[in-house]
């Protein structure tokens, strides 16, 4: 019941565009969940993260487990596809992954434009979890995919298009003229 409350007061993340102001901040988020969600659920969505770990501990929700499952399986066959582009070999860990992922991440990987390309996983990685989306709204589960989609909507506002390009042409002069940078 608890869920109810806390669900019917967060504000709808559907149809944001570039340039709406986000409605929640993650604080917020984590502060409304502090006073609905038990001690698990709560640690849960504060162990939730865009990036798995390969080696994670397993979670009781089925949402986050098929996310994570899916990120990792998104990132292996990007790395594959990146060193498959420079000829260089890449372990899969013994995973087989699904055709359908394997032309995502090269379709992205062709993308010359970075910020095109984060652009491009960012559609890909919200298809994905609409695909994850609960049938019961007023769930654990649904708390976790509405975080999840907080999380990407903010990460691809952090990109900055100036400084990307600039420290996109550094990178690649330094390449050119053979000198070490750090990124």
């Amino acid at each position: 019941m608890a869920e109810y409350y806390l669900i019917s007061q967060l504000p709808s993340l559907d149809g944001i565009s570039e340039n709406t102001p986000i409605p929640i901040t993650e604080e917020a988020l984590l502060e409304l969940c502090s006073r609905f969600l038990g001690k698990k659920a709560l640690s849960e969505l504060e162990n939730l993260t865009l990036v798995p770990q390969i080696d994670s501990a397993k979670s009781n929700s089925s949402l986050i487990e098929a996310w994570n499952t899916g990120e990792r399986e998104l990132r292996l066959a990007l790395g594959k596809a990146r060193a498959e582009r420079m000829n260089k070999p890449f372990d899969l860990q013994n995973k087989n992954l699904p055709t359908e992922l394997i032309k995502t991440a090269n379709t992205a990987v062709e993308i010359e434009n970075p910020l095109e390309a984060e652009n491009f996983l960012l559609r890909y990685r919200l298809n994905f979890l609409e695909t994850l989306r609960p049938m019961d709204s007023f769930s654990e589960d649904y708390i976790f995919y509405y975080a999840l989609k907080l999380k990407l909507i903010l990460r691809i506002r952090q990109f900055d298009v100036a400084l990307g390009e600039a420290t996109y042409k550094d990178i690649y002069n330094s390449i050119l003229n053979g000198e070490k940078v750090e990124a």
